[in-house]
């Protein structure tokens, strides 16, 4: 398949980095669309979700992955894991680096050596740090891995991105599309509502529990004489005053994370939504394996 300027490109892009480098920022505004949830808490992204890039003459299939971390528990190791296999497993290699705060990529750079995958680096929030730092950064980061690419950039702000995708395009095999022209994101509606009320959570909390909590979507029905999709989900937490923290004063901090879920929810899909929100405790859930395991499954549609 060829486009009008040469042959069509397509092929899979890693998005890899430490956490809060923004990552997911930048994925949504390549793919222009929101299908990764975003927070200022580290770890945000806990496993790799897809979502397709468009551009002329190339499709850009970017797995925006955990960040790398040391993993203090099963469900970090995992989240590394995830995150390393995609170094390997990817056609191309997005490091994306927090100019504000390099410095501390020595073991990402191990990682990507070790890979041997191409890869691209994006310095992202530049539009937060002064211009005599970069030059100096980019021949720094020059010298230690031979990138095809360094790519200042600000997903906050879009700065550089077009060109940072152009790029991404020009370094992928040539190939024709391989997934269907509608389709966005391989994360399913249940995993969404998950994600979101995730978010939701994450940006009302602070101190550890947003690295002890997590959403578990149980069912999801569809109530057709009210057209309403209907979730139980489940707000899983790891302490009984993790619990109250998370209902809120006369449960005013749950139907806060709820309504704000719905509304994202139903700006999205266009339709209404009921969200059935409880909170339970479960102690060393992030070690639980079999809990772990239900936190990926995806509840039918009923």
């Amino acid at each position: 398949m060829t486009s009008g300027s040469g042959p069509f490109r397509s092929g899979s892009v890693a998005v890899v980095g430490r956490p809060n480098a923004g990552k997911s920022t930048l994925v949504n505004r390549l793919v222009g669309e929101k299908v990764a949830i975003v927070s200022d808490k580290p770890q945000t992204t806990r496993r790799r979700i897809l979502g397709i890039s468009r551009r002329p003459g190339a499709e850009i299939a970017l797995f925006d992955t955990p960040g790398i971390h040391r993993p203090d528990h099963r469900m970090n190791a995992a989240m590394l894991r995830d995150a390393t296999d995609a170094l390997s497993t990817a056609d191309l290699v997005l490091l994306v680096v927090d100019a504000a705060e390099e410095g501390r990529e020595r073991h990402v750079l191990e990682l990507l050596s070790g890979a041997g995958t191409p890869a691209i680096l994006a310095l992202n929030k530049v539009d937060v740090i002064a211009k005599e730092r970069l030059l100096p950064m980019i021949a720094d980061f020059a010298a230690r891995h031979p990138f095809r690419e360094i790519v200042p950039i600000s997903a906050k702000t879009g700065d550089g991105v077009e060109r940072l995708a152009d790029l991404l395009a020009a370094n992928l095999p040539e190939g024709d599309p391989a997934y269907p022209e509608d389709f966005l994101s391989s994360t399913s509606e249940a995993e969404w509502a998950a994600e979101v009320i995730r978010e939701k959570l994450l940006e009302r909390t602070r101190q550890e529990l947003p690295f002890a909590s997590a959403v578990v979507v149980e069912r999801m029905t569809l109530d057709e004489e009210r057209d309403v999709t209907v979730v139980y989900a489940s707000i899983v937490v790891e302490k009984e005053g993790q619990k109250g923290i998370v209902i809120g004063r006369g449960g005013s901090m749950i139907r806060e994370i709820g309504k704000a879920a719905r509304e994202e929810l139903e700006e999205r899909s266009g339709g209404k939504w009921f969200l059935d929100l409880n909170v339970k405790v479960r102690a060393d859930w992030r070690d639980d394996e079999r809990f772990l395991a239900s936190l990926v499954a995806d509840p039918h549609r009923i």
